[in-house]
C-alpha cells in the first residue's frame, strides 16, 4: 500500500493522555525506569525523533505507518524491522514504508546508553507516540515491556488496502481486536501524508468502470486531482492525504471534516464518510474538542496487537537482524 499513514487542531495538539497505571497484559508506562541505571530511554529517543522530525516533518506519516504495518502482521514485535530476501519489508505492501535508519539511529543511541536492554519494538512504539506529539496530535503515554520477535517472513504480510470496502475494514481490524471506533481513530492518521496516484485514478476517470469519475467526490477536489494525475502519465505522482495546505503535518481531526465535504482522498477515507456503520462516527470526530486524547488511546490500543512479553521473543541487539 503505498498511501503513506500510516494507520489532526495543533491549538489542541498538547493535551496529554495519561494511562500510568493502566496496561495491556505485561505492559506498562515506564517499563525500563530503573533498568537503565540513570539513563531515561524515552528521553533519548525522543532527542533522535524530535532532531529528526524538523529536519524532516514527513517522519510522522512514515512512522505511524511503519507501527502500523509491523503490528498488524505479527503484532507489534518489530519483525518488519528485520533485513533479508524474504523478510516482511520485501512485500510489496511493505516496499514503499520508510523510516527504517530512524529507529536504528533511536536504537543505536539507546544501545550506547543502556546495552540489551530495550527492544526495538518498544523502540518503535516510543517514537511513533513523539513524532505524533510533535506534529499536533497529543501526547500519550506509550506503554513498553515488549521483546523482538524471531520470524520475519513475507508471505505473512497481510494488509488492508487503500481500496478495502469499509465492512472488509471493519472486518480486519476487529480481527486485531479493535472496535469499529478505533478503526476510525487510526484512520485519521491520513491527516498526515501521501497517496501515489495509481491508487485514486480509478476515482478521477474511471470509477467502478463506469468512465466516469467518483460522483461523491467534490468537484473542485476533482479537478485538483486529475490535473496533478492526469491518465496517461508516466510518473507516479503523489498527492496529500490531506489537502489542507496548512495541516499537511498535523494530527488533526480535520480529517474527518474534509471527509464529510466529499473530499477524501482514498476511496476508504470517503466511504467512511458514507457507510452508515463508520459515519456517526466520522461526524462525532468531525466536531470532536477531545480527538487528540482518543486518537492517543487508540494507538496504545494498536501497540498492544500480538505483543511479546517476558521471556517469549528476544532483545535484538541489531534491529535489521535476529541475534540468531
Amino acid at each position: 500500500m503505498k498511501a503513506e499513514a500510516a494507520f489532526l487542531t495543533l491549538a489542541l495538539g498538547f493535551i496529554s493522555v495519561n494511562f500510568t497505571g493502566f496496561c495491556f497484559g505485561a505492559l506498562q508506562v515506564g517499563f525500563y525506569r530503573g533498568k537503565c541505571g540513570f539513563a531515561d530511554v524515552e528521553a533519548i529517543v525522543a532527542g533522535v525523533i524530535t532532531a529528526q522530525f524538523f529536519r524532516d516533518p514527513s517522519t510522522v506519516a512514515a512512522l505511524l505507518r511503519l507501527q502500523f504495518h509491523d503490528c498488524f502482521v505479527n503484532g507489534c514485535d518489530a519483525s518488519i524491522l528485520v533485513d533479508g530476501s524474504n523478510s516482511e519489508k520485501t512485500a510489496i505492501p511493505n516496499l514503499s514504508v520508510r523510516g527504517y535508519e530512524i529507529i536504528d539511529q533511536a536504537k543505536a543511541a539507546v544501545e550506547n546508553a543502556c546495552p540489551g536492554v530495550v527492544s526495538c519494538a518498544d523502540v518503535i512504539a516510543i517514537a511513533t507516540r513523539d513524532v505524533v506529539f510533535l506534529s499536533g496530535g497529543g501526547r500519550y503515554d506509550v506503554q513498553t515491556g515488549r521483546r523482538d520477535g524471531l520470524v520475519s517472513a513475507a508471505k505473512n504480510v497481510s494488509l488492508p488496502g487503500p481500496a478495502i470496502s469499509v465492512p472488509e475494514a471493519i472486518a480486519a481490524f476487529s480481527d486485531k481486536g479493535l472496535t469499529v471506533t478505533e478503526m476510525v481513530l487510526l484512520l485519521g492518521a491520513h491527516s498526515v501524508g501521501i497517496a501515489h496516484c495509481s491508487f485514486i485514478k480509478d476515482r478521477l476517470f474511471n470509477f467502478e468502470n463506469t468512465g466516469r469519475p467518483d460522483p461523491s467526490m467534490d468537484p473542485f477536489l476533482e479537478n485538483i486531482l486529475r490535473s496533478r494525475c492526469p491518465p496517461f502519465a508516466t510518473v507516479d505522482n503523489t498527492v496529500n492525504l490531506d489537502q489542507n495546505s496548512f495541516s499537511p503535518f498535523t494530527i488533526s481531526n480535520t480529517y474527518y471534516q474534509t471527509v464529510m465535504l466529499h473530499r477524501g482522498i482514498l476511496q476508504i477515507d470517503q466511504d467512511l464518510g458514507t457507510d452508515p456503520l463508520t459515519m456517526p462516527v466520522v461526524k462525532n470526530l468531525a466536531n470532536a474538542f477531545d480527538f487528540p486524547a482518543r486518537f492517543g488511546a487508540a494507538m496504545v490500543k494498536l501497540g498492544a496487537i500480538g505483543v511479546l512479553t517476558g521471556t517469549q521473543g528476544e532483545i535484538r541487539r541489531s534491529c535489521r537482524a535476529t541475534n540468531r
